[in-house]
């Protein structure tokens, strides 16, 4: 673990705040096979996933994606979204800074 990581535990597992400054947010998250977060959307924020193991199922609008280790995946702004794990999985959010942008 990272010296001053910011760690939020979530009932479908949790997320490490890796990096936050005025230009963008780095998390880490681990989410647990069969678990998924909530249908949302950010009205400014812009997110980038990065795969670092196991398979998410991820839902953006009107598509559902498959996405391994090493796959990646953008979310501009206000597109509905949710990831779902398949199997017990960690990957990389790299976002703008606005952090309580959330419609759910």
């Amino acid at each position: 673990m990272i010296k001053g990581m910011n760690i939020t535990f979530k009932p479908w597992g949790n997320e490490k705040i890796c990096e936050q400054n005025e230009n963008y947010v780095l998390k880490l998250l681990t989410m647990y096979k069969g678990h998924r977060c909530s249908l949302q959307f950010h009205q400014h924020k812009h997110e980038t996933i990065f795969v670092v193991s196991g398979i998410l199922q991820i839902y953006k609008d009107t598509s559902v994606i498959l996405c391994r280790q090493g796959d990646y995946l953008a979310i501009p702004p206000k597109t509905i979204h949710r990831m779902e794990a398949i199997v017990d999985s960690q990957y990389l959010e790299a976002s703008t800074p606005h952090l309580d942008d959330v419609v759910r």
